[in-house]
């Protein structure tokens, strides 16, 4: 490892070595950073998944590019060979740019009113409450709130300004960004005499372990039982996930997508920027929502579904798509047949 201005290097068969892959080329060469295949130059690495882009190798400036095997023969420098480039770039990518870490001790700043492991980190701001128990090298950092009695586990970040209530858990090895908040009330209020009395949410919000919650997004507490995120789900930014909702292992639930109240989501499913999930659904495991879709009814079987409304198949949606095209001439064929009718009942 060779240490540059931006972070650690590495040669590429350093890198080789210690992710695997095919090498092609000089493996002596030094490796910094990533890059695109169109702006990458000296001391960069990129790659190229997506076959459309192949065209750009021959402009390609990096030190070295991440390919699959069948398209060794076009690449204009050293090279990686791997049947996953992008899931080996993103590899490289950690590699190269390793999470920073703040160090240890309680910022003079800082509140904490429960103890706080030596490992961890506290910043200017930041405030934990009462029965907090936060695992080994958490960091809060400047001006995030930790409410009493949550629980945090090992190795957790919270970015500067996020909100944990009273009482959630999260897990370990988390990422939560700035402006999350976790665990504010559900949307819970009954009619009476045309006014609106507010329930008491009383459950929790439960974070398994490596989730990461992006900026500005909100996980309401359970009404009763608790709102469930399960280990490895990656949550983009100003998402919404109501009250009691369910969210399996390793789903992933991109921005300004809202999910209703008491909604299961099965495990490795994906869901669309700016999707819409009503209440009281079951969305079966592995399935996908498209982006901008809104799902009005459980989808019990996975795959791929589209559309505002109504909701399909993503195959039949793309079948009756290319159908609305030509329904300006359906349309106007029918009026002429319509007219056609009218004149042989004339005649007759």
């Amino acid at each position: 490892m060779h240490p540059d201005a931006s972070g650690a290097a590495y040669t590429l068969a350093a890198i080789v070595d210690r992710l695997g892959g095919e090498l092609r080329g000089d493996g002596s060469v030094i490796i910094s950073q990533v890059g695109t295949l169109q702006g990458a130059g000296t001391g960069q690495i990129s790659f190229l998944a997506n076959p459309k882009y192949r065209k750009h190798l021959q402009h390609c400036r990096a030190s070295a590019v991440i390919l699959t095997p069948d398209m060794a023969q076009d690449a204009p420098a050293a090279a990686i060979l791997t049947p996953k480039p992008y899931v080996y770039y993103a590899r490289v990518a950690a590699l190269l740019n390793p999470v920073q870490r703040l160090g240890a001790g309680v910022h003079a700043q800082a509140c904490a009113e429960s103890p706080i492991p030596a490992s961890c980190h506290l910043g200017p701001g930041a405030y934990v409450g009462p029965g907090v128990v936060l695992g080994e090298g958490v960091e809060i950092r400047a001006n995030a709130v930790i409410g009493a009695g949550a629980s945090i586990g090992a190795g957790s970040i919270i970015h500067p300004g996020a909100v944990i209530y009273p009482g959630c858990q999260l897990g370990e090895q988390c990422i939560v960004h700035s402006g999350a908040v976790i665990g504010a009330d559900g949307f819970g209020f009954a009619p009476e005499a045309g006014q609106w009395l507010k329930i008491p949410q009383i459950g929790q919000v439960v974070i398994g372990n490596n989730v990461e919650i992006g900026a500005n997004t909100s996980i309401d507490r359970g009404a009763l039982e608790d709102t469930v995120i399960g280990d490895g789900c990656k949550l983009d930014n100003q998402i919404q996930i109501g009250h009691n909702c369910v969210i399996g292992e390793h789903t992933v639930i991109a921005g300004c997508v809202g999910i209703a109240g008491s909604t299961k989501i099965g495990h490795h499913c994906a869901l669309g920027g700016a999707a819409m999930i009503l209440g009281h659904l079951e969305i079966a495991p592995g399935t996908e929502i498209s982006p901008g879709t809104m799902v009005m009814k459980s989808l019990t079987n996975g795959g791929k579904y589209t559309a505002l409304y109504p909701l399909d198949t993503h195959d039949k949606w793309l079948q009756s798509a290319a159908q609305l095209k030509h329904l300006g001439q359906l349309a106007q064929r029918v009026r002429e047949l319509e007219k056609k009718l009218e004149e042989l009942e004339i005649k007759s």
